[in-house]
């Protein structure tokens, strides 16, 4: 994905992102432990701060790393964004010169990587910004190849809650690239429509261990939420730990 995607999704998804998704409280609850003693981590894609800011305000310091200057104005509104540390940059370069116990990448946003070898230079760099024993957390859905027709599309209903307001997504599936290309349009009870685009790059979990082996990374759990359920055959996302040996 180049620096102009990336800016041009943050200048489209800034104004709607935190009405779309907001409890983050299981978040912070798993990573908090990892972020060990002075507790610090480093959010890669910060964004919003939607997961950053409380983070912080639960006794982390957080630095965050982002390319997209509508999102980092979006965070700096908020309470504590003005004291938050953020260097601008592509997240999958891990832009910082010193190391963390804890490093997290949420939200699928890995797969905002349109080829596997930037997937792999993200575990590569994210490893050489974790302290020994650091954990590097992040969370991805499941490629679900079934939600495709034969013609690899999908359009699916994703809401209606009033006469007003609805939402859906039209989506384009190419199985031999791992990519899926999105639209998920979204009508407001004020009339307005937005359309919110996303491209992204799946990787299975065994392709995604076999990135972090690369890196040097060892998985040490894996979830299928922050809520610490069992990762399962039925799981739709996962939290996976990886862990940089001592």
């Amino acid at each position: 994905m180049s620096e102009y995607d990336i800016e041009t999704y943050g200048a489209t998804w800034a104004p709607y992102y935190d009405e779309l998704y907001t409890d983050v409280e299981p978040e912070v609850r798993f990573l908090r432990p990892f972020a060990g003693t002075p507790p610090r981590a480093l959010e890669l894609a910060i964004g919003s701060g939607r997961i950053g800011l409380p983070l912080s305000q639960a006794g982390v310091e957080v630095t965050g790393v982002d390319i997209s200057d509508d999102m980092i104005a979006l965070l700096r509104t908020k309470p504590g964004g003005d004291g938050m540390e953020i260097l601008k940059g592509d997240f999958a370069d891990v832009p910082v010169n010193s190391t963390f116990p804890l490093v997290y990448l949420a939200f699928n946003t890995l797969f905002a990587l349109l080829d596997q070898q930037r997937q792999v230079d993200c575990f590569l760099n994210t490893a050489r910004a974790l302290e020994a024993g650091g954990r590097f957390v992040l969370d991805v859905f499941v490629p679900d190849l079934k939600r495709f027709d034969h013609h690899q599309t999908r359009m699916a209903v994703e809401s209606i809650t009033s006469n007003e307001t609805h939402a859906y997504e039209l989506s384009i599936h190419d199985p031999v690239g791992q990519m899926v290309t999105s639209h998920h349009v979204r009508r407001f009870d004020d009339g307005s429509t937005v359309v919110l685009p996303v491209t992204v790059r799946y990787a299975w979990p065994a392709e995604m261990d076999l990135m972090a082996r690369i890196a040097g990374l060892e998985l040490e759990d894996r979830f299928g939420w922050y809520d610490r359920r069992p990762f399962t055959e039925q799981s739709g996302q996962h939290v996976s730990v990886y862990r940089k040996p001592s």
